[in-house]
């Protein structure tokens, strides 16, 4: 496992020029909105965060196409679909990003029964062929492990991945006065040779907006 994974890192940064972005999104409306949406469901069906910066994510890749899809022979392959890698650690050490399919197309509810399918039968040992190769879009969150930023390595063929940290109560001025609101991380890593800073920064644009509009997602 460590072999394959250096194996792919190392070719990912000697091949892939790397650029990397990062910003801080302040997730007070969507938390809010979370816990609403939470209090008529069941205990075992209620949403997670990390479920709404999946959709997030989602949503900016299609409004920014360049960073969903494949870099093969010389040439870049967008993806109309967009089919988030999902970075999950195993067990006995290691790590895997199988794909959710059609994360823009589907709702928070479905998204979230088929994340923790996935998350069961990837340390399970049940993954289906298609879900470890069509991943168009890497998706790696630690904050559960308490790490504040994440500066992710592009799996290739795909042209960027996305970092979120640990949602962190901080100091934060909206309309001149200083609160305490709830922020995470959220960092890109591009490829030069598909796309740029500002189509990165258009995308992490992108996400921060969806995200401040839940009801939305």
């Amino acid at each position: 496992m460590r072999q394959a994974i250096g194996a792919a890192m190392a070719r990912s940064k000697r091949e892939i020029p790397h650029y990397y972005l990062g910003t801080e999104i302040d997730l007070s409306a969507a938390l809010g909105w979370l816990a609403r949406a939470n209090e008529g469901r069941p205990v075992t069906e209620r949403l997670l965060p990390v479920v709404l910066l999946l959709k997030a994510a989602a949503l900016g890749a299609r409004e920014v196409p360049e960073v969903n899809g494949y870099y093969v022979d010389g040439a870049f392959r967008p993806s109309e679909a967009v089919h988030l890698g999902v970075a999950i650690s195993l067990r006995r050490g290691g790590l895997v990003a199988p794909a959710l399919h059609d994360v823009a197309e589907k709702g928070l509810g479905d998204l979230m029964k088929e994340l923790n399918d996935l998350v069961a039968r990837t340390r399970g040992g049940g993954l289906r062929s298609s879900e470890l190769s069509d991943a168009t879009l890497t998706v790696t969150s630690l904050g559960d492990l308490g790490v504040g930023t994440v500066y992710g390595v592009i799996y290739p063929p795909q042209v960027a991945l996305v970092g979120f940290g640990r949602v962190q109560e901080r100091p934060w001025a909206v309309g001149g006065i200083i609160g305490v609101r709830p922020i995470v991380s959220a960092t890109l890593a591009g490829d030069h040779r598909v796309s740029d800073g500002i189509r990165g920064a258009q995308f992490l644009a992108a996400v921060e907006r969806r995200l401040q509009a839940p009801e939305a997602l």
